[in-house]
């Protein structure tokens, strides 16, 4: 089961909570079984009260300083100011099926989705989480 600290979860849900009308989105850090830190990112997309697109570079400079050794890269997270926290048509057509996390928050509501390939399309699966104590 995948963990989120409490610490990772309360920035996310925060940051969407005070851009209720606006997909907000960044990036999340940790292992293969947990989330133990997230960015904010800049929303990039031209329209932003339905879909969103991570700025360019804060993802490159995440994926450099992996690269240097710094944390790891597992996912991504948006909000959907509809209330859904499954993934959209959007989101799937913009998803890439490397794995990756994606968790989605709406409200009080969040939903945690595997990234992945069948029959050459994306697939998101959900994942099952809990929240962890601290960062």
């Amino acid at each position: 089961m995948l963990e989120i600290s409490s610490a990772a979860l309360q920035q996310i849900v925060g940051d969407a909570a005070a851009h209720p009308a606006r997909e907000r989105c960044g990036l999340l850090f940790g292992t293969v079984d947990r989330v133990s830190g997230v960015s904010l990112c800049a929303n990039v997309a031209a329209d932003p009260s339905r879909t969103f697109e991570i700025d360019p570079a804060a993802l490159f400079a995440a994926l450099r300083a992996e690269r240097a050794g710094g944390a790891t890269l597992v996912g991504y997270w948006h909000s959907h100011p509809s209330g859904d926290v499954r993934p959209s048509t959007t989101d799937a057509a913009m998803a890439v099926p490397d794995g990756k996390l994606w968790l989605i928050v709406s409200g009080d509501a969040i939903g945690v989705w595997r990234a992945g390939n069948q029959a050459g399309a994306v697939r998101f699966t959900a994942i099952a989480y809990q929240v962890g104590e601290g960062a």
